[in-house]
């Protein structure tokens, strides 16, 4: 498997997830943030129990050559990228798997040695039959002890039920403190515009230290690095700020449909500032992920011509379906620097440009971010702000 080019198809992925998501944001008024790694990661443990075309479908709209790439890429990315750094000075980082399955029903051994040693989970048996609601209070309490807190409810009432065979669930969670903190006493209200050309009052970060910022045409990109101590990854968020206070819609058509956007789209160095403000903001953000799934392509493993056998040993594996996915988020950036968090479970049923002096970088309409790790260029999160005194 060819890493570099496993990361730039999880880079199309993610970003094309986001465009569909993300375009939804203006519409309802929402901010949205994700992580489209979490997301992927419970995709490939699906893919993992599939066979037949549910397989070939799984494999493509993933962009990847085949089930073993996936867990391949999976297993780096579990040892490489999401291991905490805390240690080194880094951000801290969790990124955790889990499998619940039902106690009538074995694990086939294949997919149970790759869930285990590509993924790390832990295959867990339990009772939907009769314990279906204490199944969904457990796997909720584990996204929410694995997050910091942040994840709460990820299985929402009635999700799982008698018919349900398996869970297969990630969490994510990433806490970095700005390379160069922001200072608190400097932070000062002003005005935020919305969509609907109104505005509102909301505290601003301001700096006058260099940043690394470049302007392009149509839009700004800003990169606040993360300490990274002596760790050798090097995290960042970045923001993409369209100079029309009512750019959002085409910037995010721009970032999902044009492959290697971002890397295109990167500041190289640090230029002089001149009005420098950045909204502080709290999102947190929720959807299911299958319908947004299902529109954009992916079918197979949601209907009862999906075949997910591989998974267990059972005359009734060629029964299973992925009835949903569910996905939290939660992301805070202030003075000190961003905490984020995410949580994935997939529920599993049985059928019957460079500008020369100072550049302006001033983030008071709807603007784009993303987390990133930059040696390999792995998006952890995505998100829009549309209104940053919104939490929900």
């Amino acid at each position: 498997m060819d890493f570099r080019k496993a990361i730039s198809n999880l880079t199309d992925f993610s970003l094309q997830t986001a465009k569909h998501i993300l375009a939804e944001g203006p519409n309802n008024g929402s901010n949205i943030v994700f992580s489209p790694s979490s997301i992927h990661v419970v995709l490939s443990l699906i893919a993992a129990g599939a066979k037949g075309r549910t397989l070939e479908q799984m494999v493509s709209f993933l962009r990847a050559q085949s089930s073993g790439d996936l867990n391949t890429l999976s297993s780096q990315l579990v040892s490489l990228i999401f291991s905490d750094g805390t240690q080194s000075g880094g951000p801290c980082l969790s990124f955790v798997n889990g499998v619940w399955v039902a106690k009538s029903f074995a694990l086939k051994p294949s997919f149970e040695n790759i869930s285990s040693s590509s993924y790390g989970a832990v295959a867990k048996l339990v009772d939907f039959q009769t314990q279906a609601v204490e199944v969904a209070n457990e796997v909720n309490s584990w996204a929410e002890k694995e997050t910091n807190g942040l994840i709460k409810e990820l299985l929402p009432s009635g999700s799982v039920d008698g018919s349900t065979r398996l869970i297969l669930a990630n969490a994510l969670y990433f806490k970095g403190a700005w390379n160069e903190k922001f200072d608190a006493s400097k932070t000062r209200d002003s005005n935020f515009y919305l969509t609907d050309g109104s505005s509102v009052q909301v505290p601003f970060m301001a700096s006058k230290k260099k940043q690394f910022l470049r302007a392009f045409d149509g839009f700004k990109v800003l990169t606040l690095p993360y300490k990274q101590g002596e760790d050798k990854r090097r995290f960042a968020m970045y923001f993409f700020l369209p100079d029309d206070r009512n750019g959002l819609q085409s910037l995010v058509e721009k970032l999902g449909s044009e492959s290697g956007f971002i890397d295109r789209h990167l500041p190289l160095q640090e230029v002089e500032v001149g009005e420098f403000r950045i909204p502080k903001f709290k999102i947190s953000f929720e959807l299911e992920a299958s319908k947004v799934l299902k529109e954009l392509g992916l079918v197979l493993p949601f209907t009862g011509e999906g075949d997910l056998s591989e998974m267990v040993d059972s005359p009734h594996g060629q029964d299973l379906y992925v009835s949903s996915i569910f996905h939290k988020s939660f992301i805070e950036v202030n003075e000190e620097g961003s905490e984020a968090a995410a949580a994935s479970a997939a529920v599993i049923k049985l059928r019957a440009l460079l500008m020369d002096g100072p550049i302006d970088f001033v983030a008071d309409h709807p603007f784009l971010f993303l987390i990133r790790e930059d040696m390999t260029g792995v998006v952890l999160f995505i998100g829009s702000v549309l209104n940053p005194l919104i939490a929900g």
